[in-house]
Parts: C-alpha cells; structure tokens; sequence
C-alpha cells in the first residue's frame, strides 16, 4: 500500500549553498540563498524522475475546487494521507481563487487556456508540452453549433459558459441568465463530441445546482434567449470543446508562461501576454522544466519577506533554467509568498 506525505520546500535549514539532498530514490531537493542587492533570495529546487508509473505530476485545484484559495501546506496535508507529495504554486490567480488559464485533470478540461500565454501540458508518456493553446467550444440544441466563450467563468454579455463540478456544487447566480442543466454528461474530454440531455431549466439567475454525474450551462443576453428556445427539457444537448493545437495526448495541464528556455536556449522575449507589472517586480516565482534525460525540474523563489526572501523578477529565472538546459515555463505568482498557493503541481509517487 502507498503512504502520501508532503514534503515543505520552504522550511527546511540550509546554508547558502548545499549540496542536493536525496529525499527519496530519484528525488532531491536543493536549497540556496543567494545575496542580492536587494537582498537575500531563497531558491529551492526539486528535481524528479520522468513522471510515468508510480510517478506522477499533475495540477491539484485548492480545496478540489477551481474558485477559492487554499495554502500550499493545507494542500500537501489533505493529500499525505494517500501518496507522498511534492508541490508548489501553479497558475497566477486573482481575487476569487479562481486560476488564470487552462486546467486539465486527468483529461477532463477544467477551464480553458488563455491563447496569448503559454500552457502546460503533461502528456501520457510524461513529456511536458507548452504551447499558446486557443480553446474553439460551442454547444448545440435544436438549432445550429453556437458559441460557448468560458468553462466554469461567468459568461461574457451574449455569451454562455459551462459549469461543471469542478466549480463547486452550484453553478453562481447571474440575474437575467439562462440556465441549463444536463445530466448525464460524460467527463469534459476535449476534442471529442459530448452529449447530455436537459434535466431542467430556469430563468431566474439564481444559483443552480450542477448535477454531479453533469453540467449547467448559463447564457446571458441575447445567448439567453437562443438557450432558452433551443433547449427543452429531454432535449439532446451537445458539447465540442476543441482545442488548437489538439495537444493529442496531453492529460493534465496547468496555465503558465512566459516561456524562459526552449531546446536548451533562453527566451528572452517571449512576447506573451502578461503587463510589466506581472514580470518586473521581484515576487514569489516558480518555474516548471523538462531535462533533456526526462526528468523534470520544479524551482521556487519565495518573495515578500524583506530580510529572508526578496523574491526576482524574470530575467533571474532564465539563468536558473539555462543552467539546466530545461524548456521552463514561468508562472508570475500573485500571492506573496510561494507557501500561500492557489494551485500546486503535485509530484505523486
């Protein structure tokens, strides 16, 4: 039987400079301070074997929910009791908890990608992929294939989004929307067709329940009225989520960027879409990387803490992954410190 314990990147003792420690078979943990004019700037470096067999990396949403917030250590704890887990902070995230960009559980899209920021991609084979992903959805009724903008966000005016229950139990309320409940609704795979019929339907905005084995689909504006005059109760309703690229194989998948290394190389403009203020100032930072070997690389700078970890700005973390000849995405965290986390990529053994 498998025992889970979390490993706390942060609080272990070390000098300056240390040698890697071996926390476990194929698993090592380094931790540095370097003294900068700034300040101290704590790194800490995990590095694991390529994820296949009773390895594993993959995205774990706070409190199994995409809005909310939820330290890393909370995190870490609710997992120990069934694997031995590794993790640090994801996808940036902003007041509700809710994450920035794509999330991929086991297959199933969570929310979409944001197509102007790199993604982060876990395939079958335990290969990294990161790649701008665009999400192309639409839902059909009676009528013809429609748009649908968002996954588990609130739907832009005239548009309409999907609630699963990775939101929650209920999808929130939107006065003057549509709401649509199918059920039941197979997991939401991408790039394939899937189909749920309507259970029931409402015009009220209020909060509504997401079935458990389904979905709601919420329309507002214009989107509204279609919903309502296409999807009676018994109705078929089908949903394309697609993809481009289709990232064929990818199970898991976590939003990110801006790109920092590539084939071994540092990226230094990456032109993705991210505001001076997300990369300039020194903040909590964490990097995920591929070795060319396989293995992957999982790097933290904690921030926000004058006098023990001044946190970096970009251009220190190209060094760090060049070092390692690593493909190394970047997530610009805004919380202040890498412990307070809204998502942690987890390593499971």
């Amino acid at each position: 039987m498998l025992r889970r314990a979390l490993i706390a990147l942060l609080v272990l003792a070390a000098p300056a400079s240390a040698a890697p420690q071996e926390l476990l078979p194929g698993l090592s943990y380094e931790r540095r301070i370097e003294f900068t004019t700034a300040g101290p700037v704590v790194v800490n470096v995990l590095t694991m074997p390529r994820p296949g067999g009773l390895w594993q990396l993959r995205p774990v949403l706070s409190n199994d929910v995409i809005p909310r917030t939820e330290t890393l250590t909370s995190i870490e704890k609710r997992l120990s009791a069934t694997a031995t887990v590794a993790g640090i902070n994801g996808d940036l995230f902003g007041v509700s908890g809710a994450p920035t960009g794509i999330v991929m559980r086991g297959g199933a899209l969570d929310q979409q990608p944001v197509p102007g920021r790199s993604s982060i991609g876990i395939d079958s084979a335990g290969m990294l992929k990161v790649s701008r992903v665009a999400m192309l959805a639409t839902w059909q009724g009676s009528g013809p294939r429609r748009a649908l903008a968002e996954i588990n966000a609130m739907p832009p005016a005239n548009g309409v989004s999907l609630y699963t229950p990775a939101w929650g139990r209920a999808a929130p309320a939107a006065p003057g929307a549509v709401q649509v409940a199918v059920s039941p609704l197979p997991p939401t795979t991408p790039n394939v067709e899937l189909g749920a019929p309507v259970t029931s339907i409402s015009a009220r905005g209020t909060a509504m329940p997401i079935p458990a084995a389904g979905a709601v689909i919420v329309a507002r504006g214009t989107a509204g009225a279609r919903l309502q005059a296409e999807a009676a109760v018994g109705q078929p309703i089908k949903i394309r989520l697609i993809l481009r690229p289709s990232w064929a194989g990818v199970v898991n998948a976590l939003g990110g960027g801006p790109v920092l290394v590539r084939g071994g190389r540092p990226v230094f403009r990456a032109n993705e879409r991210f505001s001076p203020d997300q990369l300039i100032p020194r903040m909590a930072r964490s990097a995920v990387g591929q070795l060319r070997d396989g293995r992957i690389v999982l790097v933290t700078i904690d921030g926000g803490q004058p006098g023990y970890s001044a946190g970096a700005t970009i251009l220190p973390i190209h060094g760090r992954c060049y070092a390692t000849s690593a493909t190394c995405p970047r997530q610009p965290l805004s919380s202040p410190s890498t412990r307070r986390s809204r998502q942690a990529r987890a390593v499971r053994i």
